[in-house]
């Protein structure tokens, strides 16, 4: 044990709106813990404040290998948009907001820190860089872990008609294992003794477990989102934009992995990968590592988040790309989704720019940011306020990035 048994009985403040904040807030609450859930204005009254009267509902197949399960009708302790109230003696904070809004809500949070807390940010999108930069600048000298992960415990979407967002998250699948770190990783062994008071992890802590990985960019390297959701809804847009229009389809069911994965674009992703492990290896880190055939499947390399791998290394479940499934979440049905929207100017930004400081070519990851600009009509490589210096980390050698990252320390700023 690492000395963490005082998070238990304490609240867990939980930070966004949306549907993995949502969702992680009330399987916490299902399992008996004091839950404060809090998001900022003006998105609050819209996201929030109607659950004070209607509660919500959290329910799915929660598709698993080991079956955890957890469903409920929840009403939170607190639902509040002053985020002092929603931090006050809580244990453990999980941050989990698009990561635009990390920058505004960090601010918003670091006055109120408090020795010992731990925050979990799901996904972390280098939010954990960006928080521990903001502390400096902001003069906290708080003593508290702060972590990010390479993905969210679960795949959830919010129900809504429309315009209209109704009380109810359903998940489509639990995570059974995911890879996090703390920034220094030198709090490893703390932040995942941490998981074991958080409900919301309880399928990965009763699963495979979390695992510790090798520093937060290694968490970034290790993010699924960028290397499926990028090419899959690039190479994919005239599917998803003629799925109403020519295929007789509903678009709010329009699915990029049932319905735009193809050998291809597979391919591409692969690829994209391997530009991941050439900049993890020059920098010096380790990451996530995949079978190509596992990109092959109509889930991606997704599966094994959730259903893991046999006694070969090979995935339990394979979805042929020859056949049709619907076991893939919804999304995206337009290019304004978080799926380009936050995957290219935030993630393959940032790898393209470790890419120019260590000298390792992108052209895959390089030719998404440039398409993906090319339908918005911007250049992500000027306008995303995304890159090193944002994050703290670009007067840093190789060797001084690492010891920040693995021991704390800044030498070279």
């Amino acid at each position: 044990m690492s000395g963490m048994e005082y998070l238990k009985g304490k609240p867990i403040a939980i930070l966004g709106g949306g549907a993995v904040a949502k969702t992680c807030a009330a399987d916490c609450k299902l399992a008996g813990c004091e839950v404060r859930i809090f998001d900022m204005q003006p998105r609050y009254c819209r996201t929030l404040e109607p659950l004070k009267k209607t509660g919500i509902l959290f329910d799915g197949i929660q598709r698993n290998l080991f079956g955890f399960e957890r469903s409920g009708k929840v009403y939170f302790d607190l639902i509040t948009d002053n985020i002092s109230d929603a931090v006050k003696n809580a244990g453990i904070i999980v941050v989990a907001t698009v990561a635009w809004a990390h920058e505004e809500l960090f601010k918003q949070l670091i006055p109120y820190l408090e020795d010992g807390q731990v925050i979990h940010i799901f996904t972390d999108n280098y939010g954990t860089l960006l928080l521990r930069k903001l502390m400096r600048e902001m003069k906290c000298e708080k003593k508290v872990i702060v972590g990010g992960w390479a993905s969210a415990p679960f795949g959830t979407r919010l129900e809504r008609i429309g315009n209209f967002t109704f009380p109810h998250v359903a998940a489509k699948y639990r995570a059974i294992t995911l890879r996090g770190s703390a920034l220094p990783s030198k709090d490893n062994d703390k932040f995942m003794e941490s998981v074991s008071y958080l409900p919301c992890m309880d399928a990965v802590s009763n699963g495979y477990g979390p695992i510790a990985g090798d520093t937060v960019l290694d968490i970034g390297f290790s993010n699924v989102n960028p290397v499926i959701h990028v090419p899959a809804s690039i190479l994919g847009v005239s599917t998803m934009e003629n799925w109403s229009v020519l295929f007789g389809g509903n678009s709010s069911e329009y699915s990029m992995y049932s319905h735009g994965l193809c050998p291809s674009i597979c391919e591409v992703q692969y690829q994209f990968y391997n530009e991941e492990i050439a900049l993890a290896k020059a920098i010096g880190v380790s990451l996530q590592e995949y079978q190509y055939k596992s990109f092959f499947s109509r889930r991606s390399v997704l599966t094994q988040e959730y259903m893991g791998l046999d006694e070969n290394g090979d995935d339990n479940i394979v979805f042929p790309l020859d056949k049709p499934a619907n076991e893939g979440n919804s999304g995206p049905n337009n290019i304004n989704h978080r799926y380009i929207t936050e995957d290219i100017p935030i993630n393959c930004k940032i790898y393209h720019e470790l890419g120019v400081k260590y000298d390792v070519k992108t052209p895959i990851i390089d030719s998404m940011i440039i398409l993906g600009g090319a339908m918005h009509k911007t250049s992500y490589f000027k306008t995303s306020r995304y890159n090193l210096e944002y994050l703290g980390i670009d007067g840093m050698t190789k060797e001084a990035l690492l010891e920040y990252l693995r021991q704390g320390v800044i030498n070279n700023l």
